[in-house]
């Protein structure tokens, strides 16, 4: 069967309307979203509000986690101000992982750490892959034989030493980020595309899979972070890059 993967969203009401009307074209019946849908200063009530109505199972990720809080930073503090309180009580009681098909394990950055990467390493500021090897040292042992993370912003696909896929879906709405935290980074995808993935799944095994870049209004996107303020955001919502010096 199709698995249709989305996440990241961040907000991005116009990115998430573009990749469900791909994902109902495609006819693909079954959804699950990986977490940090409404972060960031474009659209987070209305894309919570898309998410709920389109009955889409989702994952808590770090930034939901931190809007539900109230606020962790000024992304998350945004789009808390937007939400209602049963709005964010909705946000902070999604479960941190799911098993949307059996033999899968979907979560949003690592098993036990909603931030921290999973995929990646940095270096230089930049992101580079990790080694087969350390991610099944920090995926630790399953049951599942396919793996669904996110966290990145970054679509990929590795097969481990055992045989178990993982896979990151790439972001539906950010194709850009910095990140301050040291090591400061970011991390860019390099077009202003919405990502997602499509899985072909046969009894807890990947058959295929299909990485996405849908095309969408992502003009008005930049232009709504702009009258929020934050040309940065802009930037990376036009390009999928971030501004020079930004890490």
């Amino acid at each position: 069967m199709q698995l249709a993967v989305i996440a990241d969203i961040h907000g991005n009401l116009l990115a998430l309307r573009a990749v469900l009307a791909d994902i109902a074209r495609r006819g693909i019946g079954q959804t699950v979203d990986l977490g940090d849908s409404v972060s960031g200063p474009l659209w987070p009530r209305e894309s919570l509000e898309l998410l709920q109505s389109a009955g889409i199972p989702t994952l808590r990720g770090n930034h939901d986690r931190w809007v539900a809080e109230g606020g962790a930073g000024s992304w998350d503090a945004f789009a808390r101000a937007q939400l209602g309180p049963a709005q964010a009580a909705w946000l902070g009681a999604l479960p941190p992982q799911r098993e949307p098909l059996p033999g899968l394990l979907a979560f949003h950055a690592r098993p036990e750490d909603d931030n921290a990467y999973l995929l990646e390493e940095v270096a230089d500021g930049r992101m580079v892959p990790a080694t087969a090897e350390t991610v099944a040292a920090r995926l630790g042992p399953t049951e599942a034989s396919l793996i669904l993370c996110a966290h990145s912003h970054r679509a990929g696909l590795l097969r481990l030493p055992d045989g178990r896929v993982v896979v990151n879906p790439g972001s539906v709405g950010c194709p850009a980020y910095a990140d301050p935290t040291p090591p400061a980074h970011v991390s860019e995808s390099g077009a202003p595309f919405a990502r997602y993935a499509v899985l072909e799944v046969e009894a807890g095994r990947l058959l295929g899979a299909e990485f996405v870049a849908v095309g969408y209004d992502h003009a008005a996107a930049a232009a709504r972070a702009e009258a929020q303020g934050q040309p940065a955001w802009a930037h990376a919502l036009r390009t999928g890059l971030m501004p020079q010096g930004a890490a």
